[in-house]
């Protein structure tokens, strides 16, 4: 019985591989004493790992049955490169009575000193092997460098051409779309997926088939942003050969690449920001282990808020369904959910490490806090209106004449039409060359299309200054029996109970600087008193309460 093997799919090896052939059909003319049973060959397989070599695990399990007892093969290094698989093979051959020969080491297994022998030859051939691999890692950083393009160019978006991308349009709108709704419409992977599969586009497969996983990839991939990123997985050794996903993304090595990007690289730096602040970190007491997991993504004013000391977010439950009010709700830990209470491990006689006590958070409270705090951080509301609307009538004030009055844009318009005319005149009298008076009338028309286009807009450029005033009393009304919740999504950016009666919440007035304020709320809905901790904060600027409106209204002011 033969065995053969090479290492890749080249042309050159698989050529080899036939002069091996032929080497062993030469070998058994000197040996007419042989019967040939077969003939195992590998293609294009590694030798450092016997359970990836079909043909080898196949030999094996014709040897347990007795088909022969004599394998022929080249050197050791055809065999396998690894020697601890070359070792514990020969030794199970040799004790089911098959032996192996080494044709090139001349090494008869079943000699006295065969195994020695094999242990040294299998040994170099090992080591061959890590310095193969060494040669090819320093191939790679020098591909690195040059920004070569690794695998096929199945990526969507773009198509392979030689030695860098190019756009498939149609691909690429899929991929500005998917960036889109998760950056600007704020859907989520699982719903992206939904959509794109409702909407019939196809992926790089050409198939209309989407998962979270694929748009996870796809928003993850630096690749849109027309940068090559190196060492997204290794080789965990070079006998294993196992590939390893690198989770560690400031080890990536990335360089700029030849191809055009489909996504501006600050809408993928946004992305990736949203993306991480929708993970958190929360213990696994089941496992011991600390896990990263995405969000629940919540509408819910309160859901998107809460943070338990655990770490974990919390879910929305309804308490009461009622009939001629509200339904009642509530919001419960989800490691209590997940894994049970602390409390009731502890009644069992378990270990409670890791598990959390969290009471349920009745919605009432949530509510009776808000509106307590927007009425201690806007207590001078209408002073700080007034020191507000001043500021935008300073903005106007500010404003160039020449920009903000028609008459001063219309007079522009007609001095630079009568500019045209001369330049058509000395056109005319041979003054200008062509190139000379296209490029000046060029200049003109841009000019003159500016100036239309602020004439046209310039009295809807803000609303009015009553209007304005006007949207700001309303978003500011703290008469509603319960707090705005544009005010609680601009102001407030966490919220951390500690118990039934105790909350930290975590404000950010300025836009620049997060304060934490104590909150205590006692006693049952209707009767209910509430407590805060020391204040040390002041009511928002006038600069803060601009991006307020902004936010809440979709109107841009001026800077």
């Amino acid at each position: 019985m033969f065995y053969g093997r090479v290492s890749t799919e080249h042309e050159a090896q698989l050529s080899a591989l036939e002069n091996q052939m032929q080497w062993y059909d030469d070998q058994a003319k000197y040996h007419p004493n042989w019967t040939i049973v077969g003939k195992y060959i590998d293609e294009g397989i590694t030798g450092t790992q016997a359970k990836k070599r079909p043909s080898f695990l196949k030999m094996l399990e014709d040897a347990r049955t007795g088909q022969f007892d004599l394998i022929v093969t080249r050197e050791v290094c055809r065999f396998a490169r690894n020697t601890v698989d070359t070792l514990v093979t020969t030794r199970e051959l040799k004790t089911i009575g098959v032996e192996v020969y080494f044709v090139e080491d001349n090494i008869w297994t079943m000699d006295g000193d065969g195994e020695l022998r094999l242990t040294i030859m299998a040994t170099l051939a090992q080591e061959e092997s890590r310095k193969v691999s060494e040669r090819v890692r320093a191939g790679q950083q020098v591909s690195r460098e040059k920004g070569t393009l690794y695998g096929n160019g199945n990526i969507l978006g773009y198509d392979r051409a030689g030695d860098t991308y190019v756009i498939n349009e149609e691909q690429a709108e899929t991929v500005r779309m998917i960036f889109d709704m998760y950056l600007h419409e704020g859907i989520g992977t699982g719903k992206i997926a939904q959509r794109l599969t409702e909407l019939g586009r196809l992926n790089a497969s050409g198939m209309n088939k989407w998962s979270h996983a694929v748009i996870a990839r796809i928003l993850n991939n630096q690749t849109y942003m027309g940068v090559i990123a190196y060492g997204k997985s290794y080789s965990n050794n070079y006998l294993e050969q196992k590939r390893i996903n690198n989770r560690d993304k400031s080890s990536y090595i990335c360089v700029r690449g030849s191809f055009p990007a489909i996504v501006h690289p600050e809408d993928w730096y946004k992305v990736q920001e949203i993306k991480a602040g929708r993970m958190m970190e929360s213990f696994n007491p089941q496992t011991g282990k600390r896990v990263r997991h995405s969000m629940p993504q919540k509408r819910d004013l309160w859901g998107t808020r809460l943070r338990c000391s655990c770490g974990c977010s919390f879910r929305r439950n309804r308490w009461h369904r009622n009939t001629n009010a509200p339904d009642s709700y509530g919001y419960q830990c989800y490691n209590i959910l997940n894994n049970g209470s602390g409390k009731q491990r502890r009644e069992a006689g378990a270990d409670d490490t890791g598990y959390c006590d969290q009471p349920m958070i009745a919605d009432w409270k949530l509510e009776l806090m808000g509106k307590s705090i927007l009425e201690q951080i806007l207590i001078q509301q209408q002073e700080l209106i007034q020191h507000t609307m001043e500021l935008i009538r300073q903005c106007d004030r500010s404003q160039s004449p020449r920009e903000s009055n028609l008459a001063n844009i219309y007079g522009r318009m007609e001095q630079l039409r009568t500019k045209k005319d001369r330049l058509l005149d000395m056109r005319t009298d041979g003054e200008l060359t062509k190139e000379e008076f296209l490029t000046q009338r060029k200049k003109l028309d841009a000019e003159i299309q500016r100036l239309s286009k602020k004439a046209e807009t310039i009295d809807c450029d803000r609303p009015q200054l009553s209007k304005i005033e006007e949207a700001l009393r309303e978003i500011l009304d703290l008469s509603q029996p319960k707090p705005n919740p544009d005010l609680i999504r601009k102001f407030v950016t966490k919220i951390v109970p500690n118990g039934k009666t105790h909350f930290l919440w975590h404000l950010n007035l300025d836009g620049k600087n997060t304060i934490i304020q104590e909150i205590m709320v006692g006693g049952r809905k209707n009767h209910a008193t509430i407590i805060f901790g020391s204040l040390n904060h002041s009511a928002p600027q006038p600069e803060r309460l601009l991006d307020i409106y902004s936010f809440c209204t979709g109107s841009e002011l001026p800077e």
